[in-house]
């Protein structure tokens, strides 16, 4: 890629419309701006390599990312929504990114704020077919988020159902997600949200700040009226969550509700108020027939990650999640110091912390010999941008697993 225009010859958009394998690398950092549009990636067999950009890297402002294919890697982008001005209730509202109706796709080290609707979500059509098997074949399945940065969704924003400030939204029937070492911060609601019939591990991930509530389960029975219901499936080990400033005295750690049972396996997950206090791990709304079953054993999808002990998570996880850990925004930077510090805020508009970026756009040529191309880490073990000796940005950890098998 080499211009950051939004279309047009070298653009992001032509490399995502190119067929066949591929990967994009870049010879040029800085900002593309949408201009209150999305992306959709629909042609398979891709590999976004963010890290190969120049400092200050790639980020996306006033729009999101939907892919809606398969076997897609992203990494290393920072997509920063924002309300670009929208009155409330306007009717603006983007994911900074999902997958809709995807498969076998990895998000690893990227940026998400200030989405109109969520962060960082996995999504599809709710029923498709006429059996469990094949509505979970028709949405999103097999996907994998790892050491990303879902942040400050905006809450009284240009959303038109007004509050809409969310983390994660897994809807109905998503199977094989997994989030891997992320943190999710100021979000009012959906650290989280995992919908009816859905399949969701969480592995060492860091909750802050979250509002009303941090993860839940619903399976409505309006969205599901007419239709069996599919038990959802949870399993949660090792996971941090802190209270913030906006956060509800008592907030549980896993709320459950609608109609929808949910199989629950939990191992050494924390749940603690800002002052350090234990929180509980379980609570409710909604006075309904949901029932939390106490799962035997995990979901298959975590015996191929090395799981932190909760009381380490939070120092690793700081240190390692969003884009271009070598290389960091000041948005990035601001919002994990903030999460380290105890401080920061659910926030309704970008402007109420700084804006939109706005840096000097860089160029700089991309040398496919100095990179190894099965892994897309440099050779010299030093990125663009990197400063002081070697730093490993991805670790081996990060390598063990490229791409989800289904």
């Amino acid at each position: 890629m080499t211009t950051l225009a939004k279309a047009g010859p070298g653009s992001f958009a032509e490399a995502l419309a190119t067929k066949g394998p591929r990967t994009i690398v870049f010879e040029v950092g800085g900002v593309i701006d949408l201009g209150r549009s999305s992306i959709d990636i629909t042609e398979p067999y891709l590999t976004i390599a963010g890290q190969t950009a120049p400092s200050p890297g790639i980020t996306i402002i006033k729009g999101g990312i939907d892919v809606k294919t398969h076997d897609v890697v992203v990494s290393h982008l920072r997509v920063m929504t924002g309300a670009d001005g929208q009155a409330k209730l306007s009717g603006w509202e983007a994911d900074a990114f999902s997958t809709v109706a995807a498969h076998n796709v990895v998000v690893e080290h990227c940026s998400f704020l200030w989405g109109t609707d969520e962060n960082m979500s996995a999504s599809g059509p709710r029923f498709t077919g006429n059996t469990v098997d094949e509505w979970r074949a028709g949405t999103s399945h097999h996907i994998v988020f790892r050491d990303n940065i879902a942040a400050e969704g905006l809450a009284n924003s240009s959303h038109p159902k007004g509050e809409h400030s969310k983390g994660s939204l897994i809807h109905d029937n998503a199977t094989h997600i997994t989030f891997y070492r992320n943190v999710w911060a100021h979000n009012v609601e959906r650290t989280p949200l995992v919908k009816g019939g859905a399949q969701v591990a969480m592995i060492n991930n860091l909750i802050f700040n979250p509002g009303h509530r941090a993860i839940h389960y619903n399976l409505m029975n309006l969205e599901w009226a007419g239709q069996p219901y599919v038990t959802g499936e949870i399993t949660a080990m090792g996971n941090v969550m802190r209270g913030g400033n906006d956060t509800n005295e008592g907030l549980p750690f896993l709320m459950l509700g609608g109609d929808g049972d949910l199989a629950y396996f939990g191992k050494d997950n924390r749940a603690v108020d800002r002052h350090g206090n234990a929180l509980p791990q379980f609570g409710r709304y909604g006075e309904t027939k949901a029932k939390l079953i106490t799962a035997k054993a995990p979901l298959a999808d975590v015996s191929q990650y090395r799981i932190l002990p909760s009381g380490e998570v939070e120092t690793s996880v700081l240190a390692s999640a969003g884009a271009r850990p070598w290389d960091r925004a000041p948005d990035d930077i601001r919002v994990l110091f903030f999460v380290a510090e105890g401080r920061g805020d659910i926030i309704d508009d970008e402007s109420e912390v700084g804006g939109y970026p706005a840096p000097v756009a860089t160029f700089a040529p991309f040398v496919e010999a100095d990179w190894n191309l099965d892994t897309m880490t440099p050779k010299s073990g030093r990125y663009p941008g990197q400063k002081g000796g070697a730093q490993e940005a991805l670790s081996e950890r990060d390598l063990e697993m490229r791409t989800p098998q289904p």
